[in-house]
């Protein structure tokens, strides 16, 4: 626990690094479904103080729910799509809504009782599993970042041309962050990116180039209602949607806790993927009572924790409060909204990149003498920038496979599952390649640990412990 003011500075910087990425659910939701300017407006506000209330769960806890590690939650990317599609074949509107409430309470439902059944299988997340997802939660988040710094329209469409003057306040915000890092130690070296953030503002402002007009108009203060737009609706397509992209959500929240575990120094065991787990499904239920939307760990932040290297929950504690004031007080809100897109660029291309080396740090401990670990990573990685970098190849595909194919995070981590279950579980070899008996039933204990790295109680292969 730091002093109470060292913890608001240091949540207000993880607020402003997770704002545009809080937002832009609810305004891509609100454009494909055709509602109000005061309808998208709630959206938002019922976004940020729902993922307030979802970052308390999970970094506070209570019982057996939250993780109690420095992880910020946010709505899941994964879930737009297969929102947009209910909203849509709903027949938009707040009807559309409605629709997606239901579902989302379900999911969360879900989620929440699957929890203590899904992190038995973290005997199936050795470090090339786990590595492996990171790096490529870590380089598919990069193009987001640079969609960002030109100012994009999203990261299905190249921008052309590139405007000079964004690109320069985007590096110009990863230069400032940089300096800061290099030549202040202490309090000022772990506040770069808030720094950083402020700085390049300031500097877009004076240029003209940062706009303070909607704070005025905001209104100074609103209340969160529950069922805004009226009682859920519930349907069996679209909750059956939401439970799939809650399984989903679930891989990436393993793979986040995973990664903050690392950072931390904390050795993640099943109770704590269930902690996690069940923390999303509560913070999810409760965003379809509020009007919000399922809930999952935000690498982004992930990456800030690395950067920073301040390993405290409060401080995401902190930020959960300030969250939770921005939803009730719309004026503030739409002054975090004034940073110029290029600024958040920039921080975030350090903090992605950041999350990227923790997966490094993280496959480090794998055996690539076996083949196999070498097809697993490259295989998993291959998969998931292939669905990054042609975002519409999953376009053509049914509705159930454009959740999966659609996202390279999501292809990357399926794909490091699988692949582990299939060459180092049910066909393991040895590290020459030659392919060795199945172990008696009863046990794992006959795998080879440098091949599988399902022997890893004390974080270390069997080669390491023999040495």
């Amino acid at each position: 626990m730091l002093p109470l003011g060292v913890l608001a500075v240091y949540g207000f910087q993880h607020v402003l690094t997770f704002y545009a990425a809080a937002v832009i659910v609810p305004i891509l939701l609100a454009s494909a479904l055709g509602l109000s300017h005061d309808m998208l407006e709630h959206l938002i506000e019922a976004d940020l103080f729902t993922c307030g209330i979802a970052s308390l769960i999970q970094s506070v806890g209570f019982g057996k729910i939250g993780v109690r590690l420095p992880l910020l939650q946010g709505v899941t990317f994964v879930a737009v799509m297969p929102m947009i599609a209910i909203g849509v074949s709903a027949g938009g509107g707040v009807e559309g809504l409605r629709q997606i409430f239901g579902s989302v309470i379900v999911g969360g439902l879900f989620s929440y009782l699957v929890a203590p059944y899904f992190s038995r299988l973290i005997r199936f997340f050795p470090p090339v599993v786990t590595g492996s997802v990171i790096l490529v939660i870590g380089l598919a988040l990069l193009p987001v970042a640079a969609n960002d710094i030109v100012a994009g329209h999203g990261t299905a469409t190249m921008q052309n041309p590139v405007e000079l003057r964004n690109v320069a306040y985007g590096l110009g915000t990863l230069f400032c962050i940089l300096l800061i890092q290099k030549f202040f130690r202490g309090f000022l070296g772990t506040i770069a990116v808030l720094i950083g953030l402020v700085c390049a503002t300031l500097v877009a402002w004076l240029l003209g180039d940062a706009h303070f007009g909607d704070v005025g108009a905001a209104p100074v203060l609103t209340i969160a209602q529950p069922f805004y737009f009226g009682m859920p609706t519930f349907h069996v397509v679209p909750v059956l949607s939401l439970i799939i992209v809650m399984i989903i959500s679930m891989l990436e929240t393993t793979g986040d806790v995973f990664a903050t575990g690392a950072i931390v120094k904390k050795p993640i065991t099943g109770e704590d993927i269930s902690a996690a787990i069940r923390a999303d499904g509560l913070a999810t239920f409760i965003g379809g009572i509020f009007n919000s939307f399922p809930y999952t760990c935000f690498a982004e932040n992930v990456g800030l924790v690395r950067l920073t290297q301040v390993k405290s929950r409060w401080v995401v504690a902190s930020a959960a409060v300030i969250m939770m004031v921005l939803g009730c007080v719309p004026k503030l809100a739409a002054i975090m909204a004034s940073v110029p897109l290029p600024v958040l660029g920039g921080a975030a291309l350090a903090m992605f990149a950041a999350v990227a080396v923790v997966g490094i740090q993280t496959l480090a401990q794998v055996d690539f003498e076996n083949q196999n670990n070498m097809i697993i990573v490259g295989t998993s990685i291959g998969l998931g920038m292939l669905a990054t970098a042609q975002p519409h190849i999953a376009d053509t595909l049914p509705a159930w496979a454009r959740v999966v194919f659609g996202s390279g995070i999501t292809l990357g981590s399926m794909a490091a599952m699988g692949l582990h279950l299939v060459f180092n579980h049910f066909m393991p070899a040895s590290p020459s390649g030659v392919v060795m008996d199945m172990p008696a039933a009863g046990g794992l204990s006959g795998v080879s640990a440098e091949g599988s790295g399902l022997e890893q109680e004390d974080g270390q292969t069997s080669r390491q412990r023999s040495a």
